[in-house]
């Protein structure tokens, strides 16, 4: 097992793909002409497939792929068909943009659940935030998946001003469709301009949704970072991510493994740990593991706490979102 110091048993692996993508999302990747990583700088298959496997002969059970955006990877057919033989509930977090290209390979990997990040319901407004003119095929793309009986979580990064007053429409999307629309309290990264009153808390989002809904809540998993609820009469759900004013650090069982192979105990980790060179030099990465696990922070990092309203993001050491993996 792969344990911390504070005796988290760490069974959850993200792994990036890229830190391409083919959105511009502003809070993510703020400038158009963002660097990507060499392509011979990134892992490429088999190290991913090799990485993992050492994951699982350590108790990993779930793996999620991110990005950047995984499905614009070419070779992400084969990583991901590469990993469904592995023993682990395998997922993807992706901008949805590409599902159609992939669906048979998803069906063919069975993969059961997948996360599509979506900000607005607005096509302009979709535009205006990612840069790019596909809101109706990333719709469509929702409604395919579903059609195939893949769970759809729906990730929502809440910010005032910008999608707060779209709170009530996303609940209410989810009264025929059987979506979970999970809001997410916007988080400080490297370049995304984070100031604490663009945050709408767990609280403020509850608010929202008693505005037009009456909501019960859900019991959820040990590890789960979300919290869960249900509308009556809804056939899906909604649930909070609340980072910022609610950490939920304390049952946290994950670790990002970035697309150029550096292992980050925490999202908010300022340090992180070369896993690819050592497997390109033909040494043993175990150990490297278990001390990066080992060095975890009890909570975000070791970077902030406190109400968020008091954070200084100037000071806070860490890549862009992009470049972690969500």
């Amino acid at each position: 097992m792969i344990r911390d110091s504070f005796n988290r048993i760490h069974n959850y692996l993200r792994i990036s793909l890229t830190d391409n993508c083919n959105l511009r999302c502003f809070y993510c990747m703020p400038e158009e002409d963002h660097e990507f990583t060499q392509a011979f700088k990134l892992m490429q298959p088999s190290e991913i497939e090799s990485l993992a496997k050492t994951f699982v002969t350590e108790g990993v059970t779930k793996i999620k792929l991110t990005g950047g955006e995984p499905l614009v990877r070419k070779d992400a057919a084969q990583i991901i068909l590469s990993l469904a033989k592995l023993p682990v509930e395998l997922s993807l977090t992706t901008n949805g943009a590409r599902v159609h290209d992939f669906i048979s390979v998803l069906l063919q990997a069975k993969i059961k659940s997948i996360n599509i990040s979506l900000d607005t319901l607005i096509a302009d407004k979709f535009h205006t935030i990612t840069r790019r003119d596909i809101f109706k095929q990333v719709k469509a793309n929702v409604d395919l998946l579903l059609q195939h009986n893949i769970t759809v979580k729906i990730n929502v990064v809440v910010m005032k001003g910008l999608n707060d007053m779209e709170i009530v429409d996303f609940i209410a999307w989810t009264k025929d469709s059987p979506l979970e629309v999970r809001f997410i309290e916007f988080m400080p990264f490297s370049g995304n301009r984070w100031t604490s009153n663009q945050v709408v808390s767990l609280e403020e989002i509850l608010t929202l949704v008693a505005s037009r809904y009456e909501y019960l809540p859900l019991q959820g998993g040990l590890n789960d970072t979300a919290k869960h609820y249900q509308i009556a009469g809804h056939v899906g759900s909604f649930a909070i991510i609340s980072t910022m004013s609610a950490p939920f650090c304390s049952t946290c069982n994950r670790m990002r493994l970035t697309a150029d192979g550096k292992l980050k105990n925490c999202l908010f980790s300022e340090s992180e740990t070369d896993l690819l060179g050592p497997l390109r030099n033909g040494e043993d990465v175990l150990p490297l593991i278990h001390q990066c696990i080992g060095d975890k922070a009890k909570a975000l990092g070791g970077q902030f706490s406190g109400l968020f309203e008091h954070i200084d993001a100037s000071t806070i050491h860490n890549r862009s979102m992009i470049t972690i993996g969500g």
